[in-house]
């Protein structure tokens, strides 16, 4: 089957869509730079082929928290998916699904966690931004399990609204017809209110602390992740609170400017509790090479966002589906052309010294 490039869908994508979901899609913080280098820092890494191996056959799955997946590539949280395509998140979620892929579901999704689950054809977990409101933290979590979600996934780098210059710092407003299928059930709402609200947003805990996410591991039925890890010591601290995973992430560069790389963040991390604990990564991956790369520096898997939201935009779940296909596709290419015959035998060799 040939399937689109991933750099095709941004300009289908954008053909399509209104200027508001356009804007929330490739919106970035400051001038964009780490947005820049997420995908750059990749071109920076050269390979090292093995030549003179059989590659006849390629193995692409992975063991992660239990489960066998067919690849590394994971469908990373991302919001508001009704914005860019009429069913959203069921179709994203199909995608995964028909690619054998994992798909980790936004706490900003625009679909009821009834209707998502109901579409999952696989696996699937829950991100959450964590709300200040204990019980409702309690309560999204219990649903999302008892719905299927095998784990739950913290986001900890967004205490505060992100500085997004493109779609603006006060969020996204979403239009007739549609509304958030979790956060809408927040007590208070999302509107921060009037008067000086300043930087804070009444769905973010800018008070989220490691005793907090050790006591939320504590009382979640299936394994936590955390995301939004770049530092070594913030890693070993995660470690030491109970959690099942790390996600080294930048935001995708969309809520502080200036920050590394998370392929250069990765090693560091990796470095820290790898021995402990599977290091995911997001940010930048655009080929299977990519992949590869991030693989060879530690990851156990690693996360795309914007890429399938362009190609939801422009082709539903056929095209969140081409995207997995083509990244999987691209790794198992690359892969045989270093002489490596499965995931395991990706290591730092690979990479060029």
């Amino acid at each position: 089957m040939t399937v689109r490039p991933i750099e095709d869908w941004r300009p289908l994508a954008e053909t399509r869509l209104p200027e508001l979901a356009y804007r929330y899609i490739a919106s970035a913080a400051g001038r964009g730079l780490t947005a820049e280098w997420n995908e750059r820092r990749f071109d920076a890494l050269r390979l090292a082929p093995r030549v003179g191996v059989d590659v006849s056959s390629i193995n692409t799955g992975i063991d992660l928290l239990g489960r066998r997946l067919a690849h590394p590539v994971l469908l990373a949280p991302t919001g508001c998916h009704r914005l860019f395509e009429a069913s959203g998140e069921l179709s994203s979620i199909r995608g995964a699904g028909t690619a054998g892929a994992l798909y980790v579901v936004s706490s900003f999704t625009t679909s009821t966690l009834a209707d998502i689950a109901a579409a999952a054809r696989g696996p699937w977990w829950f991100q959450l931004n964590v709300p200040p409101n204990r019980d409702f933290v309690a309560a999204v979590i219990a649903e999302a399990v008892a719905r299927g979600a095998e784990a739950i996934v913290l986001t900890l780098d967004t205490p505060v609204a992100g500085m997004r210059t493109q779609q603006g710092w006060d969020g996204v407003s979403l239009p007739d017809g549609i509304e958030f299928g979790v956060l809408r059930d927040l007590p208070g709402g999302l509107v921060p209110p009037p008067g000086e609200a300043g930087i804070y947003r009444p769905s973010l805990d800018p008070a989220l602390t490691w005793q907090r996410v050790a006591e939320l591991v504590a009382d979640a039925p299936v394994p936590v992740l955390v995301k939004g890890v770049l530092r070594g010591d913030d890693a070993k601290r995660a470690a030491d609170a109970g959690v099942a995973g790390i996600v080294v992430s930048n935001h995708g560069g969309r809520n502080l400017d200036g920050l590394p790389a998370t392929i250069d963040a990765l090693p560091g991390v990796v470095g820290a509790v790898g021995d402990r604990l599977p290091v995911l990564v997001d940010g930048g991956i655009r080929t299977g090479t990519d992949v590869l790369k991030a693989l060879a520096l530690g990851a156990r898997a690693v996360l795309v966002g914007r890429p399938y939201l362009w190609a939801l935009a422009a082709a539903g779940a056929d095209g969140v589906r081409d995207v997995v296909v083509r990244l999987k596709t691209e790794l198992e290419m690359t892969m045989a052309l270093c002489g490596l015959r499965s995931v395991d035998e990706i290591s730092p060799d690979v990479l060029w010294r």
